[in-house]
């Protein structure tokens, strides 16, 4: 799993490469604590390059969204593809986030 990001203005695009398993969740959650602390008002997972999740990094998607509310920062996701969409759907968490089917219209929502 990769992390990278961009940043447009307040917001900030985290771009997820590879299958986000368990391995993942610390330097994942290193990652995320920097961004919100960092002062990213905005927080764009783009997840075009996920194929997989498991149950502990929708676990760790939660506490991102939580942390995130916490701390007055907004989280969206986009790209998600389509066994990731249902994993977020059988799980009933799709309802949860912000979801955009693309990445601009997301980065675009906080204007």
């Amino acid at each position: 799993m990769k992390i990278q990001t961009q940043n447009y203005n307040d917001v900030t695009v985290v771009e997820l490469q590879g299958e986000f398993t368990g391995e993942f969740v610390k330097p994942f959650v290193d990652a995320m604590t920097s961004l919100v602390a960092g002062g990213a008002f905005g927080i764009v997972l783009d997840m075009s390059n996920v194929a997989f999740i498991d149950s502990q990094c929708l676990e760790q998607l939660l506490w991102l969204r939580d942390y995130c509310h916490e701390n007055s920062r907004q989280l969206k996701l986009a790209g998600l593809e389509e066994n990731c969409k249902k994993i977020l759907e059988i799980t009933r968490l799709f309802t949860q986030f912000d979801v955009y089917d693309e990445l601009a219209p997301a980065v675009k929502s906080f204007a």
